[in-house]
């Protein structure tokens, strides 16, 4: 998702037991204050599905959320949202960055100075493509209007997905058959 998306979502929009999330809207800055719009594209508006191990994560983290809110009483702010700040206010994309993002990246010993939340999604989409996931796919995920913008922007994974369909069709073509499906192969008649 794209930052303004992922400080969008409101509870109702995720489903812990499908492992979905639906992105409808997106947190945006309007001014000095903050604001929730829709999506700006129909392809933008999706469902995204995402691993169990999350679901698990997400699900500790709306009860510490609940009980931050019930500890608070009236002075919470109730937009329902999945991420925000310690009153319930949406959280500022900067903010996210400098104590949190910026920390993590430097404990794995990446360049922090270098390295975007917005990058984030860059290494979803490379990692995905990488990996052997149809751009199609990879493009419905990230909401793009088409497989081809997602093929053109992430250009630099498809070289080796080439080699990779080349290894590929060299074991089908020029190995006997029973190799290539990693059995003995058949003796002549």
């Amino acid at each position: 998702m794209r930052p303004g998306e992922y400080l969008a979502p409101r509870w109702q929009d995720v489903d812990l037991k499908a492992g979905r999330a639906s992105v409808v809207r997106a947190l945006v800055r309007v001014g000095r204050a903050w604001d929730f719009e829709e999506v700006k594209t129909a392809n933008s508006r999706r469902s995204v599905p995402f691993p169990a191990e999350l679901a698990g994560r997400l699900t500790t983290h709306r009860r510490e959320q609940l009980e931050r809110r019930v500890a608070m009483g009236p002075g919470w702010e109730d937009n329902d949202l999945v991420f925000c700040g310690q009153r319930g206010q949406p959280l500022d994309e900067r903010n996210l960055h400098r104590p949190h993002f910026k920390a993590a990246l430097t404990a794995a010993r990446l360049p922090a100075e270098r390295i975007r939340l917005y990058d984030l999604r860059h290494t979803c989409a490379t990692l995905l493509l990488q990996e052997g996931h149809a751009p199609k796919v990879v493009s419905e995920r990230l909401g793009h209007a088409s497989s081809a913008f997602t093929q053109d922007v992430y250009a630099h994974v498809l070289p080796t997905m080439q080699q990779a369909a080349s290894d590929t069709l060299g074991a089908l073509l020029f190995r006997p058959r029973a190799e290539s499906r990693g059995r003995a192969p058949r003796k002549p008649r």
